[in-house]
């Protein structure tokens, strides 16, 4: 057995909650009895209404890529830090938000590394990306002919890895969306901005109004984090937010930023010096999906749609050699160190100390 501990089941832990434990592919959403929702914004002092349901936020260190949880061998079945470094990133990109006025965030509180507990919000059907480079599957299709992008046009001639004039936003669809022309029923598929604003409550929005809304906060938090990469000499290539309505003491609802912003996971983020010598080097997961691409027997599988059976099966039985998983982890905890300004320390054992501060600190525990 590997001699790390990761934190790969995180939707077992005995948190006393109402209802099932919502589990994705990082996370896991354990939402409190309204009980110990009223106690916790009490004791705690927590700056939301009363009544505000609230849940634990507990982050994994599973690795998932091409829409499959991957494992390594020796049972190291996740990234050691890669929890701890999603975390810290998003803490503290919602840090700066904040200081520069942009929007609230979900997060009430951090108790541990590896936790958040945030605030019920009505999520925005869309998933918010923005593009800095031409890259990944823009270029794929791109190179294939393709010059129509979520309603954008882009113009002949552009090369791989090139910088756009603008920064594009390029919306897909949060989950399935039903009964809208033109959006096919399936999940991460791209859309145009008139499909969502003649489509408001398809998409989970209030007004026209607040679709502008998420496009300027989008833009401004893409602003932000790439000004701060700039100076660390990383290029802030492209990104994925959320976002969600929360109700305020008065009962309106305001638009605030949900999930995470700016990681290794829901960005790509490039090496200045390297891409200036005319190379990539990924500090995002976007590396670890190149590793899979290589180690795989098979890598049409993975780039594959019509042969996601076999891509399934494929990440239940395939093991990655213990050196590749550690050196995602490299990554993970060397940028995040970078962006957070120090070194992170990896938890000996993530789980037990999630499961005691949880207990000791905050009586969750059952």
């Amino acid at each position: 057995m590997s001699s790390y501990k990761v934190l790969d089941v995180n939707d077992d832990l005995p948190i006393r909650t109402k209802g099932a434990v919502h589990s994705g592919k990082v996370r896991s959403v354990y939402w409190l009895t309204d009980q110990d929702s009223a106690r916790l914004i009490e004791e705690k002092g927590y700056d939301v209404p009363k009544g505000t349901e609230l849940a634990i936020m507990v982050i994994s260190d599973r690795i998932s890529a091409f829409d499959c949880i991957w494992q390594g061998e020796n049972g190291l079945n996740g990234v050691p830090g890669k929890g701890i470094a999603l975390n810290s990133v998003a803490a503290h990109w919602f840090k700066l938000f904040d200081e520069a006025g942009l929007a609230g965030n979900h997060i009430v509180d951090i108790p541990h590394p590896y936790i958040w507990i945030v605030r019920k919000a009505s999520t925005v059907r869309v998933e918010a990306i923005a593009r800095q480079y031409i890259t990944g599957s823009m270029w794929r299709d791109y190179s294939k002919g393709v010059r129509e992008f979520c309603g954008i046009n882009l113009p002949e001639g552009l090369e791989a890895h090139q910088k756009l004039n603008d920064v594009l936003i390029t919306p897909s669809t949060k989950g399935i969306i039903s009964g809208v022309d033109g959006v096919p029923e399936v999940d991460d598929v791209n859309i145009t901005r008139s499909n969502i604003t003649d489509n408001l409550e398809a998409f989970n929005f209030k007004s026209e109004d607040d679709v502008a809304r998420y496009e300027q906060l989008l833009s401004e938090g893409f602003d932000l984090i790439s000004a701060q990469l700039s100076k660390l000499d990383q290029i802030f290539v492209d990104t994925k937010f959320e976002f969600g309505y929360v109700e305020d003491a008065d009962g309106s609802s305001r638009l605030i930023y949900i999930d995470e912003v700016g990681t290794p996971d829901s960005s790509r983020i490039w090496d200045g010096p390297a891409y200036r010598d005319g190379k990539i080097v990924e500090n995002s997961k976007e590396g670890f999906r190149q590793l899979l691409i290589n180690n795989v027997p098979d890598s049409d599988v993975l780039l594959n749609k019509d042969r996601m059976s076999e891509r399934e099966a494929l990440a239940e039985s395939y093991k990655l050699p213990q050196d590749v998983m550690i050196l995602v982890s490299e990554t993970y905890v060397g940028i995040a160190s970078k962006i957070v300004g120090q070194l992170l320390t990896i938890p000996q054992d993530p789980r037990a100390e999630v499961i005691t501060i949880l207990d000791q600190e905050y009586g969750l525990i059952d």
